[in-house]
C-alpha cells in the first residue's frame, strides 16, 4: 500500500473522529434539520446527479442486467431514499435516553444511557442508494461514518456525498461526519478495516467473498452476516392453506434477498397433503426443487416439475435463485436440529397451529430472527419498524438481526448520587 494512500486514509479517519465528537453532542433538532435538508436536496438534485449516474451506467455497459439495475438512480429510487430520510427524521432520537434506573441500598441510582458508537466504516457494492441510507442513519444516531462504495458507482456516490455534506453544513453540523472514500484503489478497503485508532466498527454489505475477506482481515469489530440460508418448517399440526400462502411468498416473492427461504422442511405426517400443492406452485413458477428421496417420491408426479436429488451441500446453500431444497422430517426436534446445523442463523420460520411447538421453535432455533406463521421475507428493518436498516447481523454480540438506529448505538452506565461514598 502506498504511503500516499495510508496518509489519505489516516486523514479521513482523523477527520471522522473529530466529527464524531461533534455529532455525539448534536441536538435532535440539528440532526433532523440535516435529514430534512438532505431529503429536499435529493429531490432537487436534477442534472448533477443524473449526469453522474449516467457516467457510471455508461462505464458499466459490459456488466450484467441485474448489476446495472442496481446502479440506477432513477426518480423512483431518489424519491424512496428522500422519503427514508424524512421517516428517520420523524423517529425518536435514541441518543441520551436513560433507562432501567434503579436505586441501590447505598443511595446511588444506577441506569444506562444510550450513546453513539463513534465512527463506523461501511463497505458496500453496487447500490448507490446505500450511501444515503448509511448517511441518514449515521446522522440520526449521532455517529460519523466513512463510506466505501463499489468502484462501479464512484461518480454517483461522489455526487450523493456532496449532497450529504451540504445538508450537514446547512444544519450547522460538520460535513466530515459523512465521508466517502474518493479512490477506487482496492487497497483503501484494507486500510479502512485496519484503523482501530479511528474506526470503532466496520459494516460490510455485499457478497459473501467481500464479507469473508473483511471478517478475516479487520482489526476492528465487524457487524455482518455471511449467508441467508433461511428455512420454513411446516409442522405436524398446521393450517395447510396458510402454510401454502406463506411458503410460496417466502420463496418466490423475490429470489435475490438474503431473507428469502432457501430450505423447506415438512413434517412427514403433512407431506402427502402439502408437498404436491406447494410443488405445483413451484413448478408453475419455474422453481427447481432439490429434495430428499421421500420428498421426491411425492413431487415426482407433478407436471413440469424441475426436480433433483439434494446433496449434503444443498442443505447448506443460499441459492439467491429459483431453487429450493426440500426435506421431510419426522419430528419438531429433527427440524430444529437440522436448522441449527445447516442454517446460517439469519431467519427461520415455523408454520403451525400448535402453540407449545411454536414456543419451542422460538426458544430453541438459534437465529437472529425466528418467526411463527409468517414469511421469512419480513426480516427487514423497515418491516420491523426500525425506519431503515444498515444491514443484517447474525452475530450475537451487540447487534443481532436488522441493524437500525439502536444497532448503531451502545449503552454506558450512569450513576446518580447525592454525595454517597463507598464504605
Amino acid at each position: 500500500m502506498s504511503t500516499d494512500l495510508n496518509a489519505y486514509m489516516d486523514g479521513l479517519g482523523a477527520a471522522a473522529r473529530t466529527a464524531a465528537t461533534a455529532m455525539a453532542a448534536a441536538s435532535t433538532a440539528a440532526k433532523n434539520q440535516a435529514l430534512l435538508a438532505l431529503a429536499r436536496r435529493l429531490r432537487e438534485a436534477g442534472t448533477s446527479l443524473s449526469d453522474a449516474n449516467a457516467r457510471d451506467l455508461a462505464a458499466a455497459a459490459g456488466l450484467d442486467a441485474p448489476m446495472r439495475d442496481r446502479l440506477k438512480l432513477d426518480a423512483k429510487t431518489l424519491a424512496t431514499v428522500a422519503e427514508g430520510c424524512e421517516q428517520i427524521a420523524a423517529m425518536p432520537d435514541p441518543i441520551g435516553e436513560i433507562t432501567a434506573v434503579k436505586r441501590r441500598p447505598s443511595g446511588i441510582s444506577v441506569g444506562q444511557m444510550r450513546v453513539p458508537l463513534g465512527v463506523f466504516g461501511m463497505i458496500y457494492e453496487s447500490r448507490p442508494n446505500v450511501t444515503i441510507e448509511a448517511a441518514s442513519l449515521a446522522i440520526k444516531s449521532g455517529n460519523a461514518c466513512i463510506l466505501r462504495g463499489g468502484s462501479e458507482a464512484i461518480h454517483s456516490n461522489q455526487a450523493l456525498a456532496q449532497l450529504v455534506g451540504d445538508a450537514l453544513e446547512e444544519a450547522g453540523l460538520p460535513r466530515e461526519a459523512v465521508q466517502l472514500v474518493g479512490t477506487t484503489d482496492r487497497a483503501a478497503v484494507g486500510a479502512l478495516i485496519t484503523l482501530p485508532e479511528y474506526v470503532d466498527v466496520i459494516i460490510p454489505r455485499g457478497g459473501k467473498g467481500l464479507i469473508e475477506r473483511i471478517s478475516a482481515e479487520a482489526k476492528v469489530p465487524v457487524i455482518k452476516h455471511l449467508d441467508g440460508n433461511c428455512h420454513s418448517y411446516v409442522d405436524a399440526e398446521v393450517d395447510l392453506d396458510l402454510a401454502l400462502k406463506v411458503v410460496d411468498n417466502a420463496k418466490t416473492q423475490k429470489y435475490s434477498p438474503c431473507n428469502a427461504t432457501e430450505s423447506l422442511l415438512v413434517h412427514a405426517v403433512q407431506a402427502a397433503a402439502f408437498l404436491p400443492r406447494i410443488g405445483a406452485v413451484f413448478a408453475a413458477k419455474g422453481v427447481e426443487m432439490r429434495g430428499c428421496p421421500r420428498s421426491l417420491a411425492l413431487l415426482g408426479p407433478i407436471a413440469g416439475a424441475k426436480l433433483a436429488v439434494a446433496t449434503e451441500a444443498d442443505w447448506d446453500t443460499e441459492y439467491l435463485a429459483p431453487v429450493i431444497s426440500i426435506k421431510l422430517v419426522d419430528s419438531l426436534d429433527e427440524a430444529i436440529r437440522h436448522i441449527n446445523r445447516h442454517g446460517s442463523h439469519h431467519t427461520d420460520a415455523i408454520l403451525t397451529t400448535n402453540h407449545p411447538n411454536a414456543m419451542r421453535f422460538l426458544r430453541e432455533v438459534d437465529s437472529a430472527s425466528v418467526m411463527v406463521n409468517a414469511s421469512t421475507r419480513f426480516a427487514d428493518g423497515f418491516e420491523y419498524g426500525l425506519g431503515a436498516e444498515i444491514g443484517i447481523s447474525t452475530d450475537k454480540f451487540h447487534a443481532r438481526g436488522p441493524v437500525g438506529l439502536e444497532g448503531l448505538t451502545s449503552m454506558k452506565w450512569v450513576v446518580l448520587g447525592q454525595g454517597e461514598v463507598r464504605v
